[in-house]
């Protein structure tokens, strides 16, 4: 006889359903664990042959062949412990196999029988919930599985305690859905635009950016204000809606960093060192796991001194800047996750930093920021929407008492910005988490009509910049992202584009760094 018992197997965000299939036939004593099973899971045997003896159970002197169908799904991690576990002891008779049948299963099995959390539980229990299956899962992860809905879940400690409720000795209740901790957020933690001295047309472009959802470089100076100025980006971010929490929630499960029993609250913001490599910054590894642009999903990836990241790293950025998803692509499978990122980046106008200052810049200028900023391809900046320079502060500047607007003010506007959007696209049948940034083909002639007078001036302006086809739609696309902050009483903001609305977002485009 054959037990099964189910479980999943990951592809980026995606489940595989999986049945851990055992049985145990006369023939040469062996454990053995076919169907693709990576390192971890070829260990599993001596995890699960250590936990049932420390239980007082012994496998049989017999031939137990345990199988991980399908046979041609590549399978890794260590969560399949307790779904062979569970397979075993039901070709061993000790549990029901019919109880078994319509269990969804993920869990690491101690040498003790303890049961250990493992990465994935959310979205084993959306699988779960849309499958109709009880979920069990470890006790740690309990209260991550709860917010995939009114499913049963059994969240045992050790695979005793499953073993007992599963003979009716033991009751295991429904783990109780945690409420949200007060955990420090980039939110919370982010500095108040008012803190921030003078650069008032970085302010500007920091609030576009923010209300369009468009791609930000900050070129200027050491000390000028660049880090500043992007860490005080999510303060002005409205708050996440459901969807999109659960969205990033799902990925930063798969990378084991969700919070224990709760969702990601706060947009991620993501500041990766530039020694970062590419697998940490698109996601790889030898087990596919996601980067830094998919735990960025639904926010922020700050890249800071851009020309100093390796130059196949930041090439590595110009397809999911496109598409809003990261593909790993490898021999036997591609796998893909989300990466619907803002990115802002700063940089140095060249190596010393003081390019075009007369009293600091060095002898070799102006062939050193020349040389510094190749390091960034064309086909990557013109994937940046917006780039503004960000000037040094004077020191009359810095004993000034803030006086500018505080991140709260600026939200409230970016908010309205972005409803007006929603209701838009709504109003067109598409997707309302979209924004301005992320407009694609036809739907741009519907949504950003032009004036005459606007559309000449546009045209002249791309002639003259030679502005290749996506710079001219980027520009229009920031230029309907002005007009909605522009006439936030409207319900719909202005319809049509005027010439201050195309040549303000033209201010923004510079045509090459220098």
């Amino acid at each position: 006889m054959v037990a099964r018992v189910g479980t999943v197997a990951f592809e980026g965000v995606e489940t595989k359903p999986v049945w851990a299939e055992a049985q145990i036939t006369s023939g040469t004593v062996a454990f053995t664990i076919v169907g693709l099973p990576d390192k971890a899971v070829a260990e599993s045997r001596e995890r699960v042959r250590a936990a049932l003896h420390s239980m007082g159970l012994s496998l049989p002197a017999k031939r137990l062949t345990v199988n991980l169908a399908p046979a041609d799904l590549a399978k890794e991690g260590s969560h399949f412990d307790l779904p062979i576990a569970l397979a075993v002891l039901g070709a061993m008779e000790i549990l029901p196999r019919e109880d078994l049948a319509n269990m969804l299963v993920l869990g690491e099995l101690g040498l003790d029988s303890s049961i250990r959390p493992v990465a994935g539980v959310l979205p084993a229990a959306m699988h779960a919930s849309a499958n109709d299956n009880c979920l069990v899962c470890p006790a740690e992860c309990g209260g991550e599985a709860t917010w995939a809905g009114e499913i049963e879940i059994l969240a045992p400690q050790t695979l005793l305690q499953l073993i007992n409720h599963l003979k009716g000795t033991q009751l295991l209740s429904r783990p109780a859905k945690q409420a949200q901790a007060e955990s420090i957020s980039a939110e919370r933690l982010a500095p108040d635009l008012s803190e921030v001295k003078g650069q008032e047309t970085a302010k500007r472009a920091i609030e576009i950016a923010a209300a369009g959802g468009h791609n930000l470089m900050m070129i200027g100076p050491p000390g000028s204000g660049k880090s500043m100025l992007a860490s005080c980006l999510p303060g002005v971010l409205p708050p996440l809606s459901p969807r999109e929490a659960l969205e990033i929630s799902m990925i930063h499960s798969l990378a084991g960093t969700l919070p224990e029993g709760g969702l990601i609250k706060a947009r991620p913001y993501r500041d990766p060192h530039h020694s970062a490599s590419l697998p940490a910054l698109v996601g790889g590894g030898h087990k596919v796991k996601p980067g830094e642009i998919s735990l960025a999903h639904n926010g922020i990836l700050f890249l800071d001194e851009l020309p100093e990241f390796a130059r196949a790293t930041l090439e590595s950025l110009r397809q999911p800047l496109e598409t809003g998803e990261a593909v790993i692509a490898r021999a036997n499978a591609h796998v893909s996750f989300p990466a619907r990122f803002q990115l802002i980046a700063a940089m140095n106008p060249c190596r010393c930093g003081h390019l075009g200052d007369p009293s600091l810049e060095c002898t070799k200028a102006p062939r050193c920021g020349g040389d510094y900023q190749a390091k960034l391809s064309g086909p990557l900046l013109d994937r940046i929407d917006m780039q503004v320079d960000v000037p040094a502060v004077s020191i009359a500047d810095l004993g000034l008492a803030g006086t500018g607007e505080t991140s709260e003010t600026v939200r409230a506007r970016v908010t309205r910005a972005r409803e007006i959007q929603t209701a838009r696209f709504e109003a067109l049948g598409l997707d309302g988490l979209q924004l301005n940034a992320h407009l694609k083909g036809d739907t741009l002639e519907k949504i950003i009509p032009v004036e005459t007078d606007a559309r000449e001036l546009l045209n002249k302006m791309a002639e003259s910049a030679k502005l290749s086809a996506r710079g001219y739609f980027r520009i229009l696309k920031v230029a309907r992202t002005i007009a909605d902050l522009s006439d936030l009483n409207s319900a719909q903001g202005p319809e049509i584009l005027t010439k201050t609305h195309i040549a303000e977002a033209f201010s923004y485009r510079r045509v090459g760094l220098q």
